[in-house]
């Protein structure tokens, strides 16, 4: 096996920290575009993306829902790309997260959003793409040029932008120091996350499971592996699990849940269990669970509370699929059929 595989995601998930940096170089001046933004006129937010982005805009919804108390929601860009609704988007703000800014249905569906009166936000790794000269406002994601096909950095990136923006509308203070060192911690864990992936059996399939915060890694996880490995993965809240999807466990699942550190072990400790009685086969990205001695524990921030262990657990899940895919033979950073930007219409 070529020891060249993935060496450029591994590159990248190694720049994190330093992307961090970055960012908090950057915070005064974020906050300073973020206040000229009338967000004391906004009643509900909506937030387009796609592929990983749509996973950090999970994240961003929760922290807008829990840290503001308004509404938000999740865009379907077809509305106007396909069915050219006219948007009627009063005290409304939309916020695009996108890695290139280039996927021609976000940037129309913003202009429309403009167009029926919406502010608009976006968060991109260019500020000269068509999403960034289309928005009222424009955060830079800081992560320099990202040529892995998965992303990695960039998600990372939205994901600390996001909770940036959401402390500095809701006046809340964040410690970007702790973040950086806990991300840096991340990737000590490579090694032991080596191990596992190398032994891990995908063949029976895999669920990834996460609830709140944690939700859009779950999600991401699943995108990551499928877009690595090569396999479908199925990515669920905790919560919907009992719901029906979890008459499709058996004993020879493998499952991965996401659980930073400071959650609250009552939101997921009902499926936890069930699952239990099923499959002995279960991983955990986050420390913020009790885990039996039979159950294998890839890392997870120890300090940092829930919505910024979040950010800092985002590595894991990346080197995860990073080692598993080299571990099968692919390539992750030119995954066959897949190209770096996606321009959907």
């Amino acid at each position: 096996m070529s020891t060249q595989l993935g060496v450029i995601m591994q590159s990248e998930i190694a720049e994190i920290p330093e992307v961090f940096r970055r960012l908090k170089e950057q915070s005064a001046a974020m906050a300073s575009a973020i206040a000229k933004l009338p967000l004391a006129e906004v009643d509900s937010v909506i937030l387009v993306a796609r592929g990983t982005s749509d996973n950090a805009a999970l994240y961003l919804k929760y922290l807008i829902e829990t840290k503001i108390g308004i509404p938000c929601g999740l865009a379907s860009p077809s509305v106007v790309s396909i069915y050219g609704t006219k948007l009627r988007f009063k005290k409304v703000l939309v916020i695009a997260l996108s890695q290139s800014g280039q996927s021609p249905d976000l940037v129309g569906y913003c202009k429309a959003a403009r167009e029926g009166g919406a502010t608009v936000l976006a968060m991109t790794n260019d500020p000269e793409s068509p999403l960034a000269l289309s928005s009222n406002c424009h955060l830079y994601l800081h992560a320099g040029p990202e040529k892995a096909v998965a992303a990695t950095k960039s998600y990372s990136a939205e994901l600390l932008v996001s909770r940036i923006f959401v402390a500095t509308w809701s006046g809340e203070s964040i410690d970007l120091d702790s973040i950086i060192e806990q991300s840096e911690k991340a990737l000590d864990c490579a090694d032991q996350i080596k191990l596992i992936a190398e032994a891990f059996d995908f063949s029976q399939g895999i669920t990834t499971m996460g609830r709140g915060y944690a939700y859009s890694n779950a999600h991401e996880a699943a995108l990551k592996i499928q877009e690595t490995v090569k396999i479908p993965v199925a990515s669920f809240s905790s919560a919907d699990y009992l719901h029906g999807p979890i008459s499709s466990l058996h004993a020879n699942s493998r499952v991965i849940f996401l659980a930073p550190f400071g959650i609250a072990e009552s939101a997921m400790a009902a499926t936890v269990e069930r699952i239990r009685d099923i499959t002995s086969h279960i991983f955990w990205i986050g420390s913020g669970f009790s885990r039996r001695s039979s159950e294998i524990y890839l890392g997870g921030s120890t300090t940092l509370a829930e919505a910024d262990g979040v950010i800092a657990d985002s590595l894991l899940l990346q080197l995860f699929a990073l080692f598993l895919a080299i571990s099968s033979g692919q390539n992750p950073d030119a995954p066959i059929g897949l190209a770096k930007v996606t321009k959907t219409l």
